[in-house]
């Protein structure tokens, strides 16, 4: 089965970095489906029930977005509250949707790798500030795998970071 990809970039069209991702991941329908929230609900209303089916019907589960303010967009955490619901996600009554299912992350951080480190200016690790993400599959009983992240995405990278990313991407996902 295919893996599922939630993009959730309020400004896709003038990203740098999601937007080449993207374009990565779409040369390859058979393997992928990129499914863009902003795109889907500019309104902010999901559908949670067409969203479930949407992932019980792909074996991965990648959740891309910018990183910023510490944190994801708003409708991508919209987007888990709506979606991860007790019965379907978790819980003694079935929940067991997300049980097993490979899970990661993908994410753009604006700053340098260096600032995200214990002596860093922020003082926490890119893996660090994103453990809610993990602890949230891990509670659904998910098989979370790691995260993929491009550090600096504010200091307008080369095009050839920009496509050297796009291919590490790829295979990041591909290796799940």
């Amino acid at each position: 089965m295919k893996t599922l990809v939630i993009v959730a970039h309020p400004s896709l069209e003038t990203s740098l970095i999601n937007k080449r991702w993207v374009e990565a991941l779409r040369k390859y329908p058979e393997k992928y489906t990129v499914h863009e929230l902003y795109k889907v609900y500019p309104d902010g209303n999901i559908n949670a029930e067409k969203e479930q089916q949407l992932i019980e019907s792909h074996s991965n589960l990648v959740l891309q977005f910018p990183f910023y303010w510490f944190n994801c967009p708003p409708l991508l955490k919209r987007w888990l509250d709506d979606v991860f619901t007790y019965g379907w996600a978790y819980g003694s009554n079935g929940g067991d949707k997300l049980k097993n299912r490979k899970a990661a992350l993908a994410v753009s951080a604006g700053i340098s790798k260096e600032d995200y480190s214990k002596e860093g200016r922020y003082r926490y690790t890119l893996e660090h500030l994103l453990s809610p993400f993990e602890t949230t599959f891990l509670y659904c009983n998910a098989d979370y795998r790691s995260s993929f992240a491009f550090y600096g995405a504010e200091n307008e990278p080369s095009v050839s970071e920009l496509e050297k990313s796009a291919q590490d991407y790829l295979n990041f996902v591909d290796n799940l």
